[in-house]
């Protein structure tokens, strides 16, 4: 028998429906958000897979055409790969609901969300994540929720929470934040819910407005939290038993003495490659020590030996304010950086922090190279794009190149959303830009190297960009009262650590922002030391790319295209297109330009050809100009008649010249001086109210026509 639950969440009614779709699932719910209605479901298998020591977790939020009322392009008219926000959707609900699994779940879990309605005003992303935290609450399936998201914006200095998007559209803040109740005991001044991760990007705001918008975002979503366990206590199934990962507490004292000492020193060497090798030279020898005594040993000892990797990170770092590089915790790892180093790339710039290096590549295109992404709500054109590659060599591995994954795509989104409020509108540079970001090398905060390598990129590319953006990654390490904020994380200390928080921004303010919390009672305090610690870093970041290069190149590549925009009368549109695009065409022929014309009478001409640039702005302003009075055109004659001859002078426009106006002497027939298409100079001497026009030859005779 279903059972429905209503709430009220940011001012509009949600509903869960359970025990009403997917009855085989181990959890499924449908959640209503105004008419955007979500169904997501969970399944964890009871068997574990042989050898697995992680959880298989697989999260797939999905978007149905149906869900507008639209039906799917493309031969097969059906949904095909999943686009950019189905992507970053999952990555969210994924991000979220992983790390509240209980240590030691080894079972394959897939959540999967599905949008199968569609309102515009109630996003699908806080729906989906609702239901994904819903379903796991109800189910059988071990997790540490529930949880809830909420978009917080920021209009006319005032937080709103899940705007639709006619308002989100004047908001200086997209903020994602997801929390969840803090849990008894933790202690701290905590916000009343734990945060468990952000993702969002902003027009240069200060620190504290995110801090603001956290406190805010977390109290909005305190009524839904509770709401979802009035769910779980109504609706929900006895928890799976979990095995816990016991450890013989001898073992693990004779494997730590075995291996303590020179993993401590291993940890010393500063180049990363070098740092693993001896790691695993120390892993493999103490395995097979204690793997010769008893082989069923060998699994425990490895998740051992993992336990005191971080163990000693952690305390090198806490308790002796050392890191594995020897910096201090607000230090930043050497930056190097150049630019115009690709000849024909239209800019270029390789940014080096420590042992991250990203090449960044940029290209100046026109409008018909802008990036069309079709969604369920609607089109987006895209004159800004940024791809993110992560090939395997940079961490120094040999694999199959692959198309790119979720990582590149979230990686690449936030490089993007960071760039994005430093670039002019189109009006002022009507380019579209491609950024591409090639990690050479990695060894932690690559996407923050691409949006360093991006912003130099734009300059070297003469792109006037309104300032410069810099990131970096900060990580956090809290063992009792004790916490230490880390600047510029390297990946040893992202995987030992409680936190990862990337920070995006101008010497003016923050553009954007990712965080995952790994640790319970984050307060407002430690946030606000980590965002401080942040700005400095990114302040330091920005005087060294500016000594690099200080400002935008004064003018684009000479391989780039040049764009002339002009505007015509919007009824004019067809006068240059012409018949089946006969106009344009010509155009294109004669000149080899590129030209884009839109409905509202923009017209774009592309060329590296300035000549050519020059002559297919004349051929355009020919075929659309209105006829002056005064003026030489040269025409052709279309039709005589007895009392004179009607010329073509533009395209389209027509007037007569009488008779009396052929010559300077008198005329006894039209044909003794013109014949139908003749070409012949004449002057425009009146135009009257209704449009009409008076030529004359005889007034031509002798000007100068140049």
């Amino acid at each position: 028998m279903s059972n429905t639950f209503s709430s009220d969440f940011a001012g509009r009614p949600v509903s869960v429906k359970v025990n009403y779709m997917a009855g085989q699932a181990d959890g499924a719910v449908l959640v209503k958000y105004g008419d955007t209605v979500v169904i997501v479901t969970v399944v964890s298998l009871k068997n574990k897979r042989e050898g697995v020591d992680f959880l298989p977790l697989t999260v797939d939020y999905q978007e149905m055409t149906f869900a507008a009322g639209k039906i799917p392009g493309g031969f097969f008219k059906r949904e095909g790969r999943p686009n950019e926000r189905e992507i970053l959707t999952s990555r969210i609900i994924d991000r979220s609901t992983r790390p509240l699994f209980p240590k030691g779940y080894f079972f394959e879990t897939q959540i999967v969300a599905t949008l199968l309605s569609v309102d515009n005003e109630n996003d699908p992303d806080v729906t989906a994540l609702l239901g994904a935290s819903a379903a796991l609450a109800i189910s059988d399936i071990p997790f540490g929720g529930p949880i809830a998201g909420v978009r917080v914006g920021r209009v006319d200095g005032s937080f709103v929470c899940n705007p639709p998007l006619e308002v989100m559209d004047k908001s200086d803040l997209n903020l994602f934040l997801v929390g969840r109740k803090v849990l008894p005991g933790s202690g701290g001044k905590e916000f009343d819910i734990n945060l468990v991760m952000i993702e969002g990007g902003a027009s240069e705001v200060a620190e504290d407005v995110i801090v603001n918008a956290i406190s805010f975002g977390l109290d909005a979503i305190r009524p839904v939290i509770e709401f979802q366990e009035l769910i779980r206590e109504s609706a929900g199934k006895a928890k799976r038993s979990v095995d816990a990962i016991a450890h013989d507490e001898s073992l693990v004292v004779r494997v730590t003495e075995a291996a303590a000492g020179s993993m401590r020193e291993a940890f010393n060497i500063v180049r990363k490659l070098d740092r693993y090798k001896k790691i695993d030279m120390i892993k493999e020898r103490v395995i097979q020590d204690f793997g010769a005594d008893d082989a069923q040993q060998i699994p425990q000892v490895g998740m051992i030996l993992e336990d005191l990797e971080r163990r000693i990170v952690r305390d090198m770092i806490v308790r002796e304010k050392k890191r594995t590089d020897g910096r201090l915790p607000a230090d930043i790892r050497a930056i190097n950086s150049e630019v115009g180093i690709l000849p024909r790339a239209h800019g270029s710039a390789l940014f080096s922090r420590g042992e991250t290096q990203a090449l960044a590549a940029l290209t100046l295109g026109t409008s018909s190279d802008e990036q069309k992404l079709d969604y369920v709500s609607g089109e987006e054109m895209r004159t800004f794009i940024l791809h993110y590659n992560f090939p395997p060599y940079c961490v120094g591995e040999a694999k199959p190149l692959r198309s790119p994954g979720r990582r590149e795509i979230g990686h690449g989104a936030l490089a993007r959303r960071a760039l994005l409020p430093i670039l002019p509108s189109e009006e002022a540079f009507p380019y579209t830009i491609r950024i591409v970001s090639e990690i050479l090398s990695s060894n932690g905060s690559s996407s923050m190297a691409s949006v360093c390598g991006g912003s130099l990129s734009l300059m070297d590319a003469g792109v006037p960009v309104k300032d410069v953006v810099a990131g970096i990654a900060m990580g956090l390490m809290k063992e009792g009262d004790e916490v230490v904020v880390l600047s510029d994380i390297i990946g040893d200390e992202d995987r030992a650590g409680d936190m990862d928080l990337k920070v995006c921004g101008t010497k003016k303010g923050i553009t954007a922002l990712q965080m995952d919390i790994k640790m319970d009672g984050l307060t407002e305090e430690i946030i606000k030391m980590a965002l401080c610690q942040a700005k400095e870093g990114r302040l330091f970041i920005i005087d060294k790319l500016k000594e690099t290069i200080a400002e935008p190149r004064k003018d684009i590549s000479k391989y780039a295209p040049r764009i002339t925009t002009l505007k015509v009368k919007p009824e004019k549109v067809r006068d240059v297109i012409g018949s089946g695009g006969k106009n344009i065409r010509q155009i294109i022929s004669e000149t080899g330009v590129t030209i884009n014309v839109e409905d509202d009478g923009t017209v774009t001409i592309a060329s590296n050809d300035a000549e050519a640039a020059s002559r297919a702005v004349a051929m355009v302003r020919w075929l659309t100009e209105d006829a002056e009075v005064g003026k030489i055109y040269r025409g052709i004659v279309k039709k005589i008649v007895d009392f004179g001859a009607f010329v073509e002078i533009l395209p389209g426009t027509e007037g007569l010249v009488h008779i009396s106006q052929l010559s300077r002497e008198r005329v006894k027939k039209v044909t003794d001086i013109l014949q139908e298409g003749e070409e012949v100079y004449v002057k425009v001497l009146e135009i009257d109210k209704q449009g009409k026009i008076r030529l004359s030859r005889k007034d031509a005779l002798g000007a100068d026509v140049r």
